[in-house]
């Protein structure tokens, strides 16, 4: 699929200008549908027209993964509390050149999270954001993509090193909602087993929010674990 889109996207102009002579609306066309079968899958978290996105695990149980995104930020040791003293496994998605020190169960989130451009960054652009932050993790297999997004250089980037990127199931939006209840039940609304959650760290509620998540995903039954890279899988 990622082929045949990135083919067209360049072979579109070439078509327009042959076009073009007997059908400027034909032409326009060809052209606006190369760019949105680009866009679209680049602009939208979790769509796989590119390459692969984990968007669950394989289990058999009710469990779930929890994973936190943005940090390490000034709230990383209440976090680390929080999680510790609710016997709450999680995976930080960290930005690399925040990172002082080691953090248990660390994903690569970019060196510098460059969440409006990183869309249409050129490859060698995305490779070092990749790689300086995997250097100061150790090489880490998980990437997640600022705000999700990702353009046709990052699968063979990611390939190349033998990482994978990691989507989600379910989020609430706290990156910018403050109520915790709300967060937590418009992540509810889709936690299933299997489920990978995504939250964020760095906000004035943020640990409000991820309180109200684990309350309320241990209160419908669910327990947390960080699956086996085995276990992870694109589709439901």
């Amino acid at each position: 699929m990622r082929n045949l889109i990135v083919g067209f996207a360049w072979l579109a102009p070439f078509a327009a200008i042959v076009i073009w002579p007997h059908s400027i609306a034909a032409a326009i066309a060809v052209v606006g549908a190369s760019h949105a079968l680009l866009l679209y899958p680049t602009l939208r978290a979790n769509v796989q027209w590119l390459g692969p996105v984990i968007t669950h695990f394989e289990t058999s149980a009710r469990e779930v993964w929890l994973t936190i995104d943005d940090g390490p930020t000034d709230d990383t040791e209440a976090l680390r509390y929080l999680l510790a003293n609710t016997n709450t496994p999680a995976t930080f998605f960290v930005k690399g050149k925040l990172v002082k020190q080691k953090l248990p169960s660390a994903g690569n989130h970019t060196w510098s999270h460059p969440s409006a451009w990183f869309w249409c960054y050129p490859s060698p652009w995305i490779a070092e954001e990749i790689d300086r932050c995997s250097a100061v993790l150790g090489d880490p297999k998980w990437f997640r993509a600022p705000v999700g997004m990702k353009n046709p250089a990052v699968h063979p980037l990611l390939a190349a090193r033998g990482m994978r990127l990691i989507g989600w199931t379910a989020r609430g939006f706290d990156s910018f909602r403050a109520d915790p209840a709300r967060v937590a039940a418009r992540i509810m609304e889709r936690i299933e087993p299997g489920a990978i959650i995504v939250v964020h760290q760095g906000r004035p509620h943020s640990l409000a929010c991820i309180e109200a998540v684990i309350d309320a995903v241990r209160a419908a039954g669910y327990t947390f674990v960080i699956p086996a890279d085995d276990r992870l899988k694109t589709k439901r």
